[in-house]
């Protein structure tokens, strides 16, 4: 099992928490200028640190982060949940799980959006959940994902995007999701599909993965992410994809068990060294799950 560093070393490595400060603020407003120096190398410094388990956990290889401990920060035309240290939300225990470094639940205003910014060296992918979000970027891509559909993009060694929500009367939200790639400054790339023919009942169905050629969309890292949809008292067992990763469990509606821990909605969960976990549907609900390597 791997070493778990004790709450105060934890505490001291993670001075470099600020390191997102210098990417995400331009997140929010209109962006056009060069790409700055990449904080990727910092950033990087902080995977597998952070997976300590909470303090009242029983269980020495879990971690629990309920809706309402996220993050909060509301822009007036965006209302947005951080799981994870993001902007002006900074929580040192809370940077990361393993090479999953943002995990942010959006809501944005009719007609409203992110205007063009830059990204560098970093695997984003996004989940709409509910209306429909236009994307622009400076590879020459101009799409509309809704809800069904799985985005991935790859900045590599750098792109410009936006995101607006493309309805005047209703709101778009999704999740956004940065994950740390395997391998650095690699040609910027897009993928898009919509999962409706992928979906099975009671079970979870792959969305990603780092295949090409496998079932959904690919990124650059060794992560599985999967969506199961339940009906109350249905169960699923989840075998983890590869030796060395964890899970993290992001629960979308509804209330399930997860190796016997009870998560409501927006509730997220990780677990690692371990083989398997167990979902069990408490109510009619939906969950994510980011297979993804908690060391790199």
């Amino acid at each position: 099992m791997q070493k778990i560093m004790n709450r105060k070393e934890f505490l001291k490595k993670s001075a470099i928490a600020g390191a997102l400060g210098l990417v995400a603020p331009n997140m929010l407003k209109a962006n056009t200028r060069s790409i700055e120096k990449s904080t990727y190398d910092k950033l990087m410094q902080q995977v597998g640190f952070n997976h300590l388990p909470n303090q009242k956990n029983t269980s020495m290889n879990s971690v629990i982060h309920r809706a309402e401990t996220r993050g909060h920060a509301n822009h007036g035309w965006l209302d947005s949940h951080h799981t994870f240290s993001f902007a002006n939300y900074r929580n040192p225990e809370r940077m990361h799980f393993g090479v999953l470094r943002v995990l942010n639940d959006d809501k944005v205003n009719a007609g409203k959006g992110f205007g063009t910014h830059p990204h560098d060296n970093m695997e984003i992918i996004s989940i709409p959940l509910e209306g429909d979000l236009e994307h622009k970027d400076s590879m020459g891509n101009t799409a509309v994902i809704k809800e069904g559909d799985v985005q991935a993009m790859s900045a590599g060694t750098g792109i410009f995007h936006s995101e607006y929500n493309k309805n005047t009367d209703k709101d778009v939200k999704f999740l956004q999701i940065w994950v740390f790639p395997k391998n650095k400054n690699v040609e910027p790339r897009y993928d898009q599909i919509s999962t409706k023919d992928l979906e099975t009942k009671n079970s979870f169905y792959q969305v990603l993965s780092p295949n090409k050629d496998d079932q959904g969309v690919w990124i650059h890292q060794d992560a599985w992410f999967s969506i199961g949809k339940f009906d109350k008292e249905k169960t699923d067992t989840y075998t983890v994809k590869k030796d060395g990763n964890g899970v993290y469990a992001f629960v979308l509606d509804g209330e399930v068990e997860i190796n016997g821990e009870k998560l409501n909605k927006r509730d997220g969960m990780g677990v690692w060294n371990i083989e398997n976990i167990n979902v069990k549907a408490n109510s009619d609900a939906r969950v994510l799950l980011m297979d993804v390597p908690m060391t790199l």
